[in-house]
C-alpha cells in the first residue's frame, strides 16, 4: 500500500475479543480521522463428523466466524451512523447459502453471517450505510494453517486434511484476488451480494436439485464415516 503512495496502519487484533476490537477502531480513527469501509474477513474452516466436534470446537468456529464480525460492526457502527455514511462488507462463504454436510459448525457460522448481513442491509440502507456479503467457494489461501479437522480415527482425520490439500492444488480453484475483486465490486457498485466464481454454480445447482446436491456433499465429505 505504501509503495503505491497510500497510508497503511497495521494493528494486530484478535477479533474474538471486543476490547481489542475497540482498541483497533480507536487507533484507526485517531490515525485516519474517519473510516469509510469495514471489511470483515477473519475466519476459521472446520471439517468432520458433527458428533466428533467438542463444544470448544463449536466456540472456536462461531466466536471467530460470527462474533468477530459482530464485534467490529458494533464498535464501528456509531461512527457510520454519526456520519450517515459507510460501507460494511462481510466475507461469508457459499457454505452460508448452501448447507454442507460434515462442515456443520462452519456452515452454521456462515449461515449466521448471511442472516446478519441481509438483516443489516435492510435496516441500515435508509440510514446511508451499505451492507454487502461476499460468497466464495474454497479459496487458494493459507487457511489450512488454522483449520480444524476431526475424524472417526487418525486415518479419517488425515484423509480430511489430504482431501482439502488436493482441492487447493486444482488450477481452477479461485484465488484471493478473485475475492478482492468481488469485495471491490460490492463497495463500488453497492451490491448486497456477490457470489465468487464457482460459487455461482454451487448455488444454482442447489436451488435446482437440493436433494441431489445434499447427497453429493454427503458422499464427498463422509470419507471414513461408515455409518453414513
Amino acid at each position: 500500500m505504501r509503495s503505491h503512495g497510500h497510508q497503511a496502519l497495521t494493528i494486530p487484533t484478535d477479533v474474538r475479543d471486543p476490547k481489542q476490537v475497540e482498541t483497533l477502531v480507536q487507533k484507526a480513527l485517531e490515525h485516519f480521522g474517519t473510516i469509510d469501509v469495514l471489511i470483515n474477513n477473519a475466519g476459521l474452516y472446520i471439517s468432520g463428523p458433527v458428533e466428533e466436534f467438542s463444544l470448544d470446537d463449536w466456540h472456536q468456529a462461531i466466536d471467530l466466524n460470527l462474533w468477530g464480525y459482530i464485534h467490529t460492526i458494533h464498535a464501528l457502527l456509531p461512527h457510520f451512523l454519526e456520519r450517515k455514511r459507510g460501507t460494511i462488507v462481510n466475507v461469508s462463504s457459499i457454505g452460508g447459502q448452501v448447507p454442507i454436510a460434515y462442515l456443520v459448525p462452519y456452515s452454521t457460522s456462515k449461515f449466521a453471517v448471511t442472516g446478519l448481513t441481509r438483516s443489516l442491509h435492510g435496516e441500515l440502507a435508509p440510514k446511508g450505510i451499505h451492507v454487502g456479503g461476499i460468497y466464495p467457494n474454497i479459496i487458494k489461501s493459507d487457511f489450512m494453517e488454522r483449520a480444524i479437522f476431526r475424524g472417526k480415527n487418525a486415518d479419517d482425520f488425515q484423509a480430511r486434511r489430504d482431501q482439502v490439500d488436493q482441492v487447493l492444488k486444482v488450477p481452477v480453484v479461485e484465488k484471493p484476488e478473485d475475492v478482492a475483486d468481488a469485495i471491490w465490486d460490492a463497495v463500488k457498485h453497492q451490491h448486497s451480494e456477490v457470489l465468487v466464481g464457482s460459487a455461482n454454480l454451487s448455488k444454482a445447482s442447489y436451488n435446482m436439485f437440493p436433494g441431489f446436491m445434499q447427497w453429493v456433499f454427503r458422499k464427498t465429505f463422509q470419507l471414513k464415516d461408515k455409518q453414513a
